[in-house]
């Protein structure tokens, strides 16, 4: 069953190839707690009292999670991927 046409699928491809090599990589960076991207997890900052091992342990738990969102994410462009794969493989078979 065809519901978009190759170039759309191509270009779906296309994304969905860039989408899951970024999000895993950033999942890697976030997993591996860099200071570069320290500013993109959650922490509570109404805690103006916090110590240091309040403030390590909330970042350990936002490097954690957003180090699983980026691999969740990159699940779903492998599904993408999938799906637009096969809709590029049914599009050049039915021209053929």
């Amino acid at each position: 069953m065809v519901f978009c046409n190759s170039a759309c699928s191509l270009c779906c491809l296309v994304v969905s190839s860039w989408g899951i090599i970024q999000l895993v990589v950033m999942g890697i960076f976030y997993w591996f707690h860099a200071v570069a991207l320290l500013e993109d997890i959650p922490i509570d900052e109404s805690k103006h009292d916090m110590s240091a091992h309040e403030f390590y342990h909330e970042a350990d738990i936002g490097y954690q999670t957003a180090a699983m969102n980026c691999w969740i994410a990159a699940c779903l462009y492998i599904l993408s991927f999938v799906v637009s794969g096969h809709q590029f493989y049914m599009n050049s078979r039915t021209h053929t």
